[in-house]
C-alpha cells in the first residue's frame, strides 16, 4: 500500500512540477507586454528576464530552465511571446537571440545558486542575493556576444547598445526577485514535495 502512495505522491509532483513549469512558461511570455523600445539599441527594456530569473529562483534549475524553454519553443513556433509581441525562428537567430537563450542559463544558474526548494529548508538570503545578481548578469554574455557580431560592431558598442543601458533597470528587477522569491521558494517546496 505504501509503494501505491509513493507512486501516486510522485506523480503528483511530476504534474504539480510541469504545472508550475507551464505557468512560469506563461509568465515569462507575458513579460512581453511591457516593452520600451530604445532608439540607440535593438535590445529592448522587458520583463522577461524578471520572470525567467524567478522562475529559476523559486522552481529550482531544472525546472527553472524547462519554463524557459516552453516560452522559447512557444516563441519559435510563431506565438507572439517575444519582445514586441513578435515570435519565429528569426528573432532566435537576430541581434537580440542571445538574450533569448541567455534567459535558460539565467533561470538555471540562478536556480542552481539558490538550489532546489525543499520543504522546511530556508534558503539564506545571501544565496538568494548571489543567485539573482549571476542569474541577470548571465543574460548579457550570450546576448552582448550575439549582438556584436549580428551588429558587425565592437564590444564598446556591443556593450553600450546592449549592457551598460540596461544595469539600473535589472538592478531594481533582482531587488523585486529577491523581494519576491523566499516566500515562493516555500510555496514551491510544499507543492514540490
Amino acid at each position: 500500500m505504501e509503494t501505491k502512495q509513493n507512486a501516486v505522491s510522485a506523480k503528483r509532483r511530476t504534474i504539480t512540477g510541469i504545472t508550475l513549469a507551464a505557468l512560469f512558461g506563461a509568465l515569462i511570455a507575458a513579460g512581453t507586454f511591457i516593452t520600451i523600445p530604445l532608439p540607440f539599441s535593438p535590445v529592448p527594456i522587458v520583463l522577461q528576464n524578471l520572470f525567467a530569473l524567478l522562475a529559476g529562483l523559486i522552481l529550482g534549475p531544472f525546472l527553472g530552465a524547462a519554463a524557459v524553454g516552453l516560452y522559447l519553443i512557444a516563441g519559435i513556433i510563431g506565438a507572439p511571446v517575444f519582445a514586441g509581441a513578435s515570435g519565429g525562428i528569426a528573432r532566435i537567430i537576430g541581434p537580440t537571440g542571445g538574450f533569448l537563450f541567455g534567459y535558460i542559463l539565467a533561470a538555471f544558474t540562478a536556480g542552481l545558486i539558490a538550489g532546489r526548494p525543499r520543504p522546511g529548508v530556508k534558503t539564506p538570503l545571501w544565496r538568494i542575493i548571489i543567485a539573482a545578481a549571476v542569474g541577470l548578469l548571465i543574460v548579457y554574455v550570450p546576448g552582448v556576444i550575439r549582438l556584436k557580431f549580428a551588429l558587425d560592431a565592437g564590444w564598446g558598442k556591443a556593450l553600450a547598445s546592449g549592457f551598460i543601458p540596461f544595469i539600473i533597470g535589472d538592478a531594481i528587477k533582482g531587488a523585486a526577485a529577491i523581494i519576491i522569491a523566499p516566500r515562493l521558494r516555500r510555496v514551491a517546496a510544499d507543492q514540490l514535495g
